[in-house]
């Protein structure tokens, strides 16, 4: 039967200039496709959030198109005639028109909850790392 047991892994210690080298470059490869899977994933939420935002604001804009018909059709109604139905077409208007602003604001606070558009969390994640690569060449110089 096999030994299935791995041997432990080098001190850089004890690694050859090539084999640090190459294991550098793993590291660093590796690095650089977590911190894009990363960009990947935080785009793809804040895409889905502005979408969302942009899909309310439409909405909001559409019935405030049915609004101004509505209160069109009050005016014209209450000038007309003077009369009940261009009261109750009025209320019609006002109630679409609050509700189009209502959906017109939280699209627009989904849109501005999805700003910036960069990915920030990787950015960070990027500059920690950089300064973790930094601060590790600093030490090892030093040693």
């Amino acid at each position: 039967m096999a030994d299935t047991r791995t041997s432990p892994p080098a001190r850089a210690v004890d690694m050859s200039t090539a084999e640090l080298v190459q294991r550098g470059t793993e590291q660093i490869s590796r690095l650089v496709r977590e911190e894009l899977a990363l960009t990947r994933t935080e785009m793809m939420g804040k895409g889905k959030r502005a979408g969302m935002g942009a899909t309310l604001f439409g909405g909001g804009g559409a019935l405030a198109l049915y609004g101004g018909g509505a209160l069109v059709a009050a005016a014209i109604i209450g000038l007309a005639a003077v009369m009940p139905d261009g009261v109750a077409a009025l209320v019609v208007g006002v109630v679409l028109l609050a509700v189009a602003g209502l959906l017109a604001l939280f699209g627009k606070r989904k849109v501005s909850q999805a700003m910036p558009v960069a990915p920030t969390a990787t950015a960070d994640s990027l500059r920690a790392d950089a300064e973790t690569v930094r601060s590790a060449a600093r030490n090892r110089g030093r040693g």
